[in-house]
Parts: C-alpha cells; sequence; structure tokens
C-alpha cells in the first residue's frame, strides 16, 4: 500500500489557467510528472472555464520506488504516482495522443483518462483529427482532417528523374527507379523533403521513388497563435485548448463565425462553407518550383508564387566558392545533400519524425554523431551499492539489508550470460557491513575488483588499465575504476564500498539477484531466488546468498534506541553536509534526505572517521545521471578517494585479514 500524500502551497511553480483555456505549457505528457505539474494539469482540466492560477510545490518522499496514493489527483485511474529521486512524481497509466496545436479539444467520457481533439465526418465516416484518406477512384484528390476541419486538396506531382516509370493502379503519381534526390539517400523508413521546395514529399518504396506535394491543412486556431517555423512546410498552431462554442448549426474557423450553409474564403488559396457545425475546404495545391524561394514572386490577386520566366541554363554549379559539373551530387552536412541540375543547385534532407518530448520514461534525447535526426532510446539501467549496505534496484527500489557474507548481486537468469557477485564483510562491527570485493564473470573470464583498487583477472593481478581485444577494458577515473564487457554490462567501483552495475535494455525483464529483476516495476524487486514476492528486505537479501555459508556474519538487526543513541556525536553535523551548499546545485533534482538518513545509519557504528562518504558519493553519482556536475564536493567534505586509502588499511577501518 502506498503512502498517502497531499500537495501543499503557496510556494512552487505557477501555473496560469485562463478563460479561454490556453494551455500551451500543459501538453498531457507521457513522461514521469512533478507532482505540481501533474495537479495543475488536471485541475485544469477540470475546471476549463476557470480564470485562476495554481500554485503548490513537489511533494517530497522518502520511500525510495514505492507507489503513492495523491489525494488532489481527481481521477487517480488515470495516474500512477511513485517516489523517484525523493519527490513524489506521476505517469500517465495511459499513453495520451498529443493535443498540441488543439483547438477543439473534446472532455474525456467517464471510462477514458485522454483528452482528444475534435475530428470530421464526411459522408457519414468519422476520421479522427490528424488522418488522411482518400475517396473512390481519385488517388490524387487527397482530406486531410485536423481539429475538426476537412481540408480537400490535389497532389502536385514531382519526377526527379528523366524516365519516370507511369503510376500503378490506384496511385497518383509516376515513380523514378532507385531512391536518392539531390544526392540524399531516401529509406522505407524515412522520407527526404527538397529545400527548395519544403512542402515536396519523396518517399521509397521497393526501390521506387515518388515525389509529391500537398496543400497545408486549413488551421482552426486564432491567429495569434499560428507559427511558422523556419524550413518548415505548413504553418502550425501553437498550444492547445478550447474555442468559444458558436451559435448552434453555425460554424466557427480561427476566431470568426459563418452561418449553416455559407461559403466563404479563407485566403487566396482556400474557398470553404459551414454546413451543421462542420468546416469542409478546398484548397489549392501550388505547382512545384525550380527556383529559390527567395526568387519567387507572387502577383496580386493570386494563390501561388512563380518563377522568373527566363533563368540562364549553364553546364555547371558553383556552391561556396566550389564549382561542381552537371549531374554532380555533394552532402553538406549529416543532413544536407546538394546536386548541380542544369546549372542550378538542388539540395534535400530527411524529414525528422516528430519527437514527442521530453522523452518517454527510461528513455533519454539522443542525437548520433553522423546522424541528422534525434531520438529517443531506452536508458541502461542502474543498480547502486553503497554504504552499510544501501541498495537501488535497476527500477528504482531503495532498501538496506546488512547480511555479511557473498551475495549475487545481479545475474542474467534467463540465458546466463554474465554473474556479479558481492561479497558483504562486517569489519569488525556487530550491526553493520559493508561491500568488500565484487566478482564479475562474463564467459570464461573472471575479474575481482577489492580494497585500495586492486583488480584481478583470472585470478592475475593486473595494472590497469587493461583490455581484453572485444571482450573487456578495465579503464580508471579519478577515483573509481569502470569495468565494460563486451555484452553492455558495466561495473563501476570507487574502492571503498560504492559501487554501481549498468545494464543494458535488451536484459530488461530477465535479470534476478539484490539488483531486482529489471522490468520497470519497483514493487515486485522483492522476488526472491524461489521466485515468491516478500516484503521485507531481510529474507530477501538472504535468498540470494552464495557459495559456503562458513565465515559468513549475519549482523543483529538495528536497534531505534541503539542508533538515537550513537548519533548523538558528530554524526548529524557531518551528514548535514548533503543538505548544504557543497550540494545545492543537486537539490531540485535529487532530494537528499534518503541520502542524509542513509549516511546516518553508516555513522551509526561506523568503523573509521568518513563512513558519511559513501553516502556524499552516492548522492553525487545520481545527480551526475541528471546532468548536474558537483566538481568541488571531495575537498569541500574531506572525502578521500579509493586510489588514496593508506597501504595496510581500508577505508572504512583497519585492514582485515
Amino acid at each position: 500500500m502506498g503512502k498517502r500524500v497531499s500537495v501543499s502551497g503557496p510556494r512552487g511553480s505557477r501555473i496560469g489557467i485562463t478563460s479561454n483555456l490556453k494551455m500551451e505549457s500543459r501538453r498531457l505528457p507521457s513522461t514521469l510528472l512533478a507532482i505540481s505539474l501533474a495537479l495543475a494539469f488536471l485541475s485544469s482540466l477540470g475546471r476549463c472555464e476557470a480564470s485562476e492560477s495554481i500554485i503548490g510545490s513537489r511533494e517530497t518522499c522518502d520511500v525510495e520506488g514505492e507507489d503513492f496514493t495523491v489525494d488532489k489527483i481527481p481521477n487517480t485511474k488515470c495516474f500512477n504516482c511513485i517516489c523517484k529521486n525523493g519527490f513524489v512524481e506521476c505517469r500517465k497509466q495511459q499513453e495520451c495522443p498529443s493535443i498540441e496545436g488543439c483547438y477543439t479539444l473534446l472532455e474525456p467520457r467517464e471510462d477514458e483518462c485522454c483528452h482528444r481533439c475534435k475530428g470530421c465526418v464526411r459522408n457519414g465516416v468519422y476520421h479522427e483529427s490528424e488522418t488522411e484518406w482518400t475517396e473512390g477512384n481519385e488517388p490524387c484528390r487527397i482530406f486531410v482532417c485536423k481539429a475538426g476541419v476537412i481540408t480537400e486538396s490535389r497532389l502536385h506531382c514531382y519526377t526527379p528523374c528523366s524516365k519516370p516509370i507511369p503510376p500503378a493502379p490506384g496511385q497518383c503519381c509516376p515513380v523514378c527507379s532507385g531512391c536518392h534526390v539531390n544526392g540524399q539517400m531516401v529509406t522505407a523508413d524515412r522520407s527526404v523533403t527538397t529545400t527548395e521546395d519544403p512542402c515536396v514529399t519523396c518517399r521509397c518504396n521497393a526501390g521506387r521513388l515518388t515525389c509529391a506535394k500537398q496543400a497545408c491543412p486549413v488551421l482552426h486556431c486564432p491567429s495569434s497563435k499560428i507559427v511558422h517555423d523556419p524550413g518548415e512546410c505548413c504553418p502550425r498552431c501553437k498550444g492547445s485548448g478550447r474555442h468559444m462554442s458558436p451559435p448552434k448549426g453555425a460554424c466557427l474557423l480561427g476566431t470568426m463565425i459563418y452561418n449553416s450553409g455559407k461559403q466563404f474564403y479563407a485566403d487566396q488559396c482556400t474557398r470553404c462553407s459551414c454546413s451543421n457545425s462542420a468546416v469542409s475546404c478546398v484548397r489549392e495545391t501550388c505547382p512545384v518550383h525550380d527556383c529559390p524561394s527567395e526568387h519567387q514572386i507572387v502577383l496580386p490577386g493570386r494563390c501561388c508564387p512563380q518563377c522568373p520566366e527566363v533563368e540562364e541554363v549553364r553546364p555547371s554549379c558553383t556552391y561556396a566558392g566550389k564549382t561542381y559539373g552537371d549531374g554532380e551530387t555533394w552532402k553538406l552536412d549529416s543532413c544536407k545533400a546538394c546536386a548541380c541540375t542544369q546549372g542550378k543547385v538542388r539540395c534535400a534532407m530527411p524529414m525528422c519524425p516528430p519527437l514527442n518530448l521530453p522523452c518517454p520514461p527510461n528513455s533519454r534525447l539522443e542525437h548520433p554523431e553522423g546522424q541528422c535526426c534525434p531520438r529517443c532510446v531506452e536508458s541502461d539501467g542502474v543498480c547502486t551499492v553503497f554504504g552499510d549496505p544501501h541498495y537501488r534496484t535497476f527500477d528504482g527500489k531503495f532498501y538496506s539489508f546488512k547480511g555479511a557474507c557473498k551475495y549475487q548481486l545481479a545475474s542474467d537468469c534467463a540465458q546466463h550470460s554474465f554473474s556479479i557477485r558481492v561479497t558483504n564483510d562486517a569489519r569488525a562491527t556487530r550491526f553493520s557491513a559493508w561491500t568488500k570485493t565484487i566478482a564479475i564473470k562474463v564467459g570464461d573470464l573472471k575479474v575481482n575488483l577489492g580494497q585500495r583498487m586492486r583488480v584481478k583477472v583470472n585470478g592475475k593481478k593486473v595494472a590497469v588499465p587493461y583490455r581484453v581485444a572485444n571482450r573487456l577494458e578495465v579503464n580508471r577515473t579519478a577515483d573509481s575504476i569502470i569495468v565494460s564487457t563486451e555484452i553492455g554490462i558495466k561495473v563501476l567501483w570507487d574502492g571503498i564500498s560504492f559501487l554501481e552495475v549498468s545494464a543494458p535494455t535488451s536484459y530488461r525483464g530477465q535479470l534476478c539477484g539484490l539488483c531486482g529483476n529489471f522490468n520497470s516495476v519497483p514493487k515486485d524487486d522483492f522476488t526472491n531466488r524461489r521466485g515468491r514476492l516478500v516484503q521485507d528486505p531481510q529474507p530477501f537479501g538472504q535468498s540470494w546468498a552464495v557459495g559456503a555459508k562458513k565465515g559468513c556474519i549475519r549482523p543483529k538487526p538495528g536497534n531505534l534506541d541503539r542508533e538515537r543513541r550513537c548519533r548523538g556525536r558528530k554524526d548529524h553535523r557531518l551528514c548535514n553536509r548533503l543538505r548544504s551548499q557543497i550540494f545545492d546545485a543537486c537539490h531540485k533534482k535529487v532530494n537528499p534526505n534518503m541520502y542524509y538518513k542513509a549516511c546516518l545509519q553508516d555513522m551509526c557504528e561506523c568503523p573509521s572517521e568518513n563512513c558519511y562518504c559513501e553516502s556524499f558519493t552516492a548522492y553525487v553519482h545520481e545527480c551526475k545521471r541528471l546532468g548536474i556536475q558537483l566538481p568541488h564536493w571531495r575537498k569541500a567534505t574531506r572525502c578521500r578517494t579509493g586510489w588514496d586509502q593508506p597501504l595496510g588499511s581500508t577505508a572504512l577501518g583497519p585492514r582485515l585479514p
């Protein structure tokens, strides 16, 4: 059962809600939401006519990875709220279509969680907004529905080859053999447009190239909300909301009202009509021009621009100081390629698929070097271990388990491609344990990581950096050793007691051990070796003990009175540095309270004076994953690295046999 929380104010982020529902800042996200954003968004949808500002603050939490019930969310079945990085964050249970640019939003029905944009009805057939279709045997006649408005236009074909092939039955345009446009390769999953006319779209299917141009759909939003991004074919509506309702039977387009049966011109290219509150338009498609847009002219009263009547034809082209022969192609960058055609430079670039930013949960935005389009890619899973062992699983569940033995930390339980074991050591204490060594096994390679940054491969001590071609790399940073394997598993070890295991998404759902099963569901991470879900970390951790039990020490359960007594020294002062300006840059992204409590626990029976440093290390690494650098924290907190450990000792106390 999740803890019940509420949102408090008045401090926090402010989100304005106005009478005409200016919702551009509240587009329904698919990623995790800060709780203040989620509540502001939901409240606005529930009271569209309200004119107010909602003020709130993010709710903190300390049970990492656990579900939470939020009282002030009116439709809890639509949201799943969890504790992440010490803050309550909520995720839509259902993936909602984008409502960006829609000003004809429909309220969700009782069984729905998403707002939808108004669709269109033609000849008794309903079409969702943003859909396109043809009718009868007229493949060049295109219909588009956008926010309740139907736009009819005709395709203009463009054939960038000298010997086009006639269109197949049911197709509008002739095709070209091969899939190149102005030096740019067109693939089945990536359309290409020309820079001279961004409304031309070229697609490739089975080695045949089809290029065509169609008119932009009629927009249904106030003119003040229409934007035209540079290099894009069509203008778009910015934001979302709901218009005022026109009189019964009448139509609203933009901010103008038209009576039923009325015909009108939306612009020089567009003739529209109103019928029973629905707008249908016929828009002229302008021809594809060979001249650049800056050379095109528009005559008064005409819809389409045109090129100058006489243009010089030359056998070569000059671009950026270089001369190219007729038919020659060249690339400008990863996005743009050009060709010389009868003395004219023609360029093309891929049409990147729209990104629904921010990226979905457990993914990140990536722009691969040498590629034109950015993309959302799934993030590797990361399991963290630190201090008197505290664990944060691949799926984000946080717990403490003090067993002093050898344990299976993470393994591939489906294909058995790797295993990682840790040896936890009590280090002369009665109630505590710390990670002492790590054993990584991949195929016939075994890597052992020990105190003071010692590294062994297949039983032999090696110097870092170390490499086994195409299989294994061991490198060092200023404060860590990093082991990278060919299968994508990585281990970071600070030589004291902090370690991270990174697993690529190909292992999702097939791992087991103290780090959980990596299935994106924190609540089932306490699945023991027998496949049973338990609630307490102690029996869960003990079920993953491996090897001989001889020599294992089971620390006594913690005692609350003992913990209160041992915090009477300087523990609070040392651990409180996590809440200080030293780490202030990260406080808004990662709540330090969870790490502060772990620090106090670690200091309770600490065998040395710097046990607090492992909580600091874990906090800094979590901040780093979120893009926040804290370069001077070690100097400010006097925390040494594993490279600085004196011989004959460990960072957590005297060296043990």
